[in-house]
């Protein structure tokens, strides 16, 4: 018995010394151990981006107008919403896409989304109209809400087409309440606006609703929906980017302005300089050419880095920046997130140099 309790022992003693002499060598190559050699980089690891995916089952869709397709997204235990917000889905491909939630809130086991189908777009749209059929599963993120029904005496809505989905939930809301609201509702022709009906029902009483099809009647008149409005009125607009302009051009003083747009903003900088990104973990340099996204310049260098929507509201490519001054055109960062991040996929550079935590 004593030879296999020598040989145990020695076995043992040998496995020890390897440990200690491996243990010796991570020591020398890092001080530090056992924390990590160098700072565990935060890019790439946003909160955000851990908001928990789930599948839902597709049970209903609908076309509500030409060219507009309804969802209805069931499953169990879904997070309450509120109106304006809304839902990322996860398309087939692994495209991510924002739809703002436009059913009612108090239907706790489903939600609605409804998409327009844009012939020349990126392929989200198409990808929705084609291959989301009922009875198919889809995965979702969400809900998020940068969109939300802010207190106020009296509200204007100011919508453009599909730019209707965030803005019904808030006007059902609002109605059912007895608060001062109206909306003017812009189209290129009414059979191409979705819950047109609805909407014309629920401003039935007081002509709260102004319906311009600009087949008929051109394009709205915002200035005059905004014209000798209430001090402390709340305007909320979403639509295309001239819709926007004209809003934010004819807002009264004293009213507050909420956005939602579908594309990212031009930013605040004006123009789109060349500039250089220093890719500061990596040991390089890249140039950004004017017209072109951070993104597309990163991932010359670093195919590995995430994206998907291209558009500022996903966060998937959120990225940590070291030095320089950022022109942030993103529509989803915080107030403190931006202080050191920013979406690379739209915002740019106010200056010369960024630094990227890559």
């Amino acid at each position: 018995m004593a030879l296999p309790r020598l040989r145990t022992v020695v076995l043992v003693s040998g496995a020890a010394l390897l440990t200690r002499r491996a243990l010796k060598r991570r020591i020398g190559r890092s001080p530090l151990w056992p924390l990590p050699a160098l700072p565990e980089p935060i890019s790439g690891h946003s909160k955000r981006r851990a908001t928990a995916v789930r599948k839902l089952l597709i049970t209903g869709r609908t076309e509500v107008a030409d060219g507009v397709v309804q969802l209805r997204l069931e499953g169990p235990g879904l997070p309450p919403w509120s109106p304006g917000a809304h839902l990322d889905l996860v398309l087939p491909s692994g495209l991510v896409r924002q739809y703002s939630l436009c059913g009612d809130p108090e239907d706790t086991g489903a939600y609605t989304v409804a998409t327009r189908l844009v012939a020349d777009g990126r392929g989200g749209s198409r990808e929705v109209h084609e291959q989301l059929q009922e009875g198919l599963e889809v995965e979702v993120r969400g809900p998020r809400n940068r969109f939300p029904l802010t207190e106020a005496p009296g509200y204007v809505f100011v919508v453009g087409g599909i730019g209707i989905t965030p803005v019904l939930p808030m006007v059902r809301a609002l109605a059912a309440s007895g608060a001062e609201w109206r909306l003017l509702y812009g189209g290129r022709s009414r059979a191409s606006m979705p819950f047109l009906e609805e909407i014309e029902k629920l401003g039935a009483d007081g002509g709260r609703v102004t319906v311009v099809a600009q087949d008929e009647a051109g394009h709205p008149d915002v200035a005059g929906a905004l014209a000798d409005l209430a001090p402390g009125t709340a305007v909320y607009c979403c639509g295309p980017e001239p819709l926007m302009a004209a809003a934010i051009a004819a807002l009264p003083e004293g009213c507050t302005l909420h956005l939602e747009r579908f594309s990212a903003a031009t930013g605040s900088g004006g123009g789109s300089e060349a500039f250089e990104v220093e890719l500061r973990r990596s040991g390089r340099t890249v140039p950004v050419a004017a017209g072109q996204s951070v993104l597309a310049a990163v991932r010359a260098e670093l195919p590995h880095v995430a994206y998907s929507c291209e558009q500022g509201f996903c966060g998937t490519c959120q990225q940590r920046v070291l030095e320089g001054e950022i022109d942030h055109r993103d529509e989803l960062l915080t107030d403190d997130e931006r202080g050191d991040s920013m979406l690379i996929c739209v915002s740019r550079c106010r200056g010369g140099r960024l630094v990227l935590d890559l």
